[in-house]
């Protein structure tokens, strides 16, 4: 097969990549260039997207023989992942923009472009499987728990995954660093990325407020009593513990956390930690990796990249209504709910509602 290898500069794409060589694939390198100004974006331990990266994908691509290239897909970057994190955020909701990568840029715009150049799949290092049964591409949880990343896979369609390889999915992460070591890769020994690749100095609310502006409003409890002052909802998500700055302390002396945000009313409500647990969640705008489900399902959700699945039961139709068996703590409208049959990825929803 003719396959494209989208490498980052880190040592698991440099390895999938490798991987698909000994395959006996016909290999194309890439990298994607996902910033106009690559220095504002992150480098070092801490990114994916800066010069250096690009750098450490065309020294792995020479090692490996293979043709490389560098896509620019900066203006596509800007307007899907990033546009949309800064409006997710101005609307109260907290956006997964690892995912909206996923399904915008690597398996849509890239995919697309490599079908339309005669490449028969996209290679990347993500940490899931890929299972075929019959004429079907089942999704499934990498054998690495610690670094599965099936969750952030979860808005691909069966059209997107049966262009797909994912080579390390039966693979740790040891393995794959002392592999590289042995094929000379120079990326063996490069810290993972963490965070959000497009800011630089890791600080979300700074950003958010760059780009959004500040707009004073109040901070209350569930009773409407104003507990403090905020200069923007954007700065705070639900679930939030650290950084609200509150000046009427609890009267059953507490710690509270963020229970609500809404910008209609520019208000963000808090309170304890126990009201913030969850039993139903409304999601919207599902995607399925297979055939479409209906009715009612039963089978476990995660509602977050790196948290645990939970039973539950969720009644489908043109949205999901998930009704968990224990209760979540901390579910945040905009995050992604992910539905598993075991290890298998049946489908994902944003999650748009949730209620105790």
């Amino acid at each position: 097969m003719r396959v494209l290898a989208a490498m980052s500069g880190g040592v698991d794409s440099a390895v999938a990549a490798a991987r698909a060589v000994d395959a006996g694939h016909d290999v194309t390198g890439v990298h994607l260039a996902l910033a106009k100004n690559p220095q504002s974006f992150r480098s070092g331990a801490r990114g994916c997207c800066s010069r250096e990266d690009a750098h450490d994908a065309r020294r792995a691509a020479d090692v490996l023989g293979t043709p490389f290239y560098v896509w620019d897909l900066s203006d596509r970057f800007a307007a899907d992942v990033v546009a949309d994190f800064v409006a997710e955020y101005a609307a109260g909701r907290t956006p997964n923009p690892c995912l909206r990568c996923n399904e915008r840029i690597k398996f849509a715009a890239v995919l697309d472009r490599a079908l339309a150049l005669g490449f028969d799949a996209v290679c990347t290092g993500h940490y899931a499987r890929l299972e075929r049964i019959g004429r079907t591409v089942e999704l499934h949880r990498a054998v690495d728990g610690e670094k599965d990343q099936s969750y952030v896979l979860g808005v691909l369609t069966q059209a997107q995954l049966q262009h797909s390889m994912f080579p390390l999915g039966t693979s740790v992460k040891s393995d794959v660093r002392a592999e590289a070591r042995r094929r000379g890769l120079a990326v063996a020994e490069k810290p993972d990325s963490h965070d959000i690749c497009f800011i630089a100095d890791g600080d979300t609310a700074g950003f958010l407020t760059r780009q959004l502006g500040r707009r004073a409003g109040n901070i209350v409890d569930r009773t409407g009593r104003k507990v403090g002052e905020h200069s923007g909802t954007h700065q705070f998500t639900v679930g939030q513990r650290r950084g609200l700055h509150l000046g009427v302390p609890a009267g059953d002396g507490q710690p509270r956390y963020v229970l609500d945000i809404s910008p209609v009313t520019n208000t963000v409500t808090v309170g304890p930690r126990d009201a913030l647990t969850v039993r139903s969640i409304r999601a919207i705008s599902p995607t399925w990796t297979q055939v479409r489900t209906d009715g009612c399902w039963s089978g476990a959700v995660q509602l977050r990249a790196h948290g645990s699945a939970l039973p539950a039961t969720v009644h489908i139709d043109d949205h999901l209504e998930v009704v968990l068996e224990s209760p979540a703590c901390g579910v945040a409208p905009g995050q992604a709910v992910v539905l598993y049959d075991g290890t298998r990825v049946v489908g994902s929803a944003t999650i748009a509602a949730t209620a105790a």
